[in-house]
């Protein structure tokens, strides 16, 4: 494989589809109207992106041994060393400092954002990871500053149920991530990942549920506020709300079925039930709030 490829396996650019969260803002605040807000917008996901990637970098980096006695990460370039620690190290300052002028572009305030999603990830690779609960509270918040990001970072107001709603949903995205670990990993799985130790699957399994609750009726909610009404000059957005119970209870069918999840980059594109409820919950919302 030549280094190009590796550097873009590397970068993983399958996980720039969790940059869908900085659009939530223009979605639900309707500013896609606004002069030029698509574009900072569009240029924020990017920046997020490219930030992304060099943070997988970092992480790659700094878990190189423990990746190859993973049975799957052991192929990624750095632990299967078919690329060079020097060029991993280059492709990650070029992927900073062009995210960050990205940023500064956009705004301080989303420059400011990724600088502390940077932090954040440094500070998990080091040693927060090995945390119980608090690890999954850290993955949660790269999904909630990608949505401050594209509210609060370009000027829009976040809804505080959407918020809470972005919240939820992350973090039950980071415990089905866990479990799924679980599932794929021996018994041999605390040596892979220290804090799975810490974890069982009932008690990840009631996290689950309570998390996935609250997506639902965050979001059942938000819908039915009197701010978002008047914002989107409907009451229709209820009708919304079964494409995201289908999309949840299908996730949690194919973490507990199908032993996935550990990826919701991967699993959304590989479960054809799961695309459908989010493309068909996008197409349904876009139509009542054009």
């Amino acid at each position: 494989m030549s280094q190009a490829n590796q550097l873009w396996r590397l970068m993983r650019p399958r996980q720039w589809v969790k940059s869908c969260f900085v659009f939530t803002g223009i979605l639900f605040a309707s500013a896609w109207h606004q002069p030029q807000m698509p574009k900072r917008v569009i240029l924020s996901a990017l920046a997020f992106s490219l930030t992304a990637s060099g943070v997988y970098i970092i992480n790659d980096l700094f878990d190189r041994e423990n990746d190859r006695n993973h049975p799957r990460k052991k192929h990624r370039p750095l632990a299967a060393q078919t690329m060079s620690v020097a060029a991993a190290v280059a492709l990650l300052v070029v992927l900073l400092i062009t995210a960050l002028g990205l940023a500064l572009f956009v705004a301080n305030k989303v420059a400011v954002i990724l600088l502390i999603y940077v932090l954040v990830n440094v500070a998990y690779s080091l040693s927060l990871k090995h945390v119980v609960i608090l690890d999954v509270f850290i993955i949660a918040s790269g999904f909630m500053l990608r949505i401050l990001a594209g509210t609060m970072g370009v000027g829009i107001a976040p809804s505080q149920w959407l918020l809470l709603c972005g919240l939820m949903m992350a973090l039950f995205l980071g415990f089905a991530k866990r479990r799924a670990e679980l599932y794929a990993l021996t018994d041999d799985s605390a040596g892979h990942r220290k804090v799975l130790s810490h974890y069982q699957p009932v008690l990840l399994d009631h996290m689950i549920v309570v998390t996935a609750t609250c997506v639902i009726l965050t979001y059942s909610l938000y819908t039915m506020s009197a701010a978002t009404i008047q914002t989107h000059h409907t009451e229709a957005l209820i009708y919304t709300v079964p494409f995201v119970i289908y999309g949840i209870f299908r996730y949690i069918y194919s973490l507990h079925r199908q032993s996935a999840g550990g990826d919701p980059a991967l699993q959304i594109f590989r479960d054809p039930h799961l695309l459908l409820a989010i493309v068909g919950w996008l197409i349904v919302t876009l139509w009542l709030i054009r």
